[in-house]
């Protein structure tokens, strides 16, 4: 079998997403949950399906950006439409801007994907939306000056030429595309919307959300759910009040996150997990977030973890062939690489983090674009990684990081949510579910974290 290694490189994009409803991405798909300290796609399943189908549920979920939450997501919406319900999974970086998210036009997006994906169904009364729309195109139009010629008329937002009936994702698509990448709009929009965001909720819900779900019930099922994915990847900055946008978002507008009247899962930053609010958090959620770990490669002992390294070998595995069984695969290695120690290199170095690995091996294919994949341009590349990610690190963080190495925890400064976000930190889970860190070992011979060695 000759292995095309054009494919091979596009097979590996760091980016690419699996959807479950294509035969030839569910070969590559791994399981991971056993080495994971639990299946906690079937737990966010099960808590909708089994426990609360016909009451609306809120859930979190986290882990570092990169590690596979939107794999995992999409594989929760394929499961869930298996037990007959409607999902509507979208990615929240479409519609807003991460360094500027305000409650009232995140509830916005979650209108504009949900009438957007439910099109089909015809709901007869949107007044209330339509006015809060009609007032905040009005606030669009009076802040650009001298262009209202190039805008729609004023009562016209939802509207085309196509169509003669107002469409509320238009209307909300309309905004959002004006808004997005204009802070000085997104703060009038915002202006106008925080005094009326209960309003709008409100509206979601009767007008939009209910009828929704009624609809689909008389289509046979059995509710609707909403997956917002990337809202992981909100910025940490703090806004003009002083407060810090995750905080503000997760922890002061809470109430309007968990009163959606369907249901509902987000993605969360982890730097959440270890922010001084976190206990306000869980009191505010129904529940607390279930965190994806790092694929343990090793133990906090630091031997290596055997059963994390198979699976991760098989993720690489599993690109190059993936119409082979787990075992054929196994003997099949020095086709791709040098040798099997180099694979293991590729998997321990990556820290379990699946991106960081996949992007290491699509770097590695177009470096040396010949098999097999030699050792010495992996580690060649190493090092180029691991001098990017030195730049960033200052003195008094070098410091903290030897001591995550040492004691293998973290602790609630700010700090230490910089580096987890920055990865520089990785989170495992044991078989228990009882949590652990570790250095990034990308970081691990670095001369700064070695200053006597």
């Amino acid at each position: 079998m000759t292995i095309d290694i054009r494919a091979f490189y596009q097979v590996t994009n760091p980016s690419k997403t699996l959807a479950f409803d294509n035969l030839e991405d569910l070969k590559l798909y791994i399981d991971f949950s056993s080495v994971r300290g639990g299946k906690i796609i079937e737990e966010l399943r099960d808590n909708i399906t089994f426990f609360s189908p016909d009451e609306p549920t809120c859930q979190l979920f986290t882990g570092h950006i990169g590690c596979g939450k939107s794999t995992e997501l999409l594989q929760l919406k394929f499961e869930l439409e298996k037990e007959n319900f409607y999902v509507v999974y979208f990615e929240s970086s479409q519609d807003l801007e991460m360094a500027d998210v305000d409650i009232g036009d995140f509830l916005l997006a979650i209108a504009r994907h949900v009438s957007q994906s439910l099109v089909e169904i015809k709901f007869h009364e949107l007044d209330k939306l339509k006015e809060l729309l009609q007032g905040a195109w009005k606030i669009l139009n009076a802040e650009i000056i001298g262009v209202k010629a190039k805008l729609p008329v004023l009562g016209d937002v939802g509207f085309n030429s196509n169509e003669e009936k107002f469409s509320l994702s238009v209307g909300i698509g309309e905004i959002t595309t004006r808004t997005k990448g204009d802070a000085t709009l997104r703060e009038r929009l915002n202006q106008y919307l925080a005094p009326q965001k209960g309003k709008l909720l409100e509206a979601i819900n009767t007008e939009l959300l209910e009828p929704a779900i009624a609809k689909l019930k008389q289509r046979g099922k059995n509710g609707l759910v909403v997956i917002v994915d990337n809202l992981d990847r909100i910025d940490s900055r703090v806004k003009p009040w002083g407060r810090p946008q995750q905080e503000y978002l997760f922890i002061d507008q809470s109430e309007y996150l968990t009163k959606l009247r369907c249901h509902v899962v987000y993605t969360m930053p982890l730097a959440l997990k270890f922010s001084n609010d976190y206990n306000n958090l869980t009191q505010r959620f129904p529940e607390e977030p279930r965190v994806l770990p790092m694929v343990p490669v090793h133990y906090k002992d630091g031997s290596s973890c055997e059963a994390g390294m198979e699976l991760m070998r098989q993720m690489v595995l599993a690109r190059a062939f993936p119409n082979l069984d787990a075992s054929k695969r196994l003997s099949k290695i020095t086709e791709i690489f040098d040798s099997i120690e180099s694979l293991d290199r590729l998997c321990q170095i990556s820290g379990g983090h699946v991106r960081d690995l996949l992007r290491l091996l699509n770097n590695w294919i177009q470096r040396q674009r010949k098999l097999p994949l030699e050792r010495q341009t992996l580690e060649a590349l190493i090092r180029s990684r691991r001098n990017e990610m030195t730049m960033q690190i200052c003195d008094q963080e070098w410091e903290l990081l030897r001591q995550v190495r040492t004691r293998k925890k973290v602790g609630g400064d700010r700090d230490y949510q910089t580096m987890i976000h920055s990865r520089l930190v990785f989170e495992y889970r044991n078989y228990h579910g009882e949590s652990w860190f570790d250095v990034n070992p990308i970081l691990l011979e670095a001369e700064e974290l070695n200053p006597e060695g």
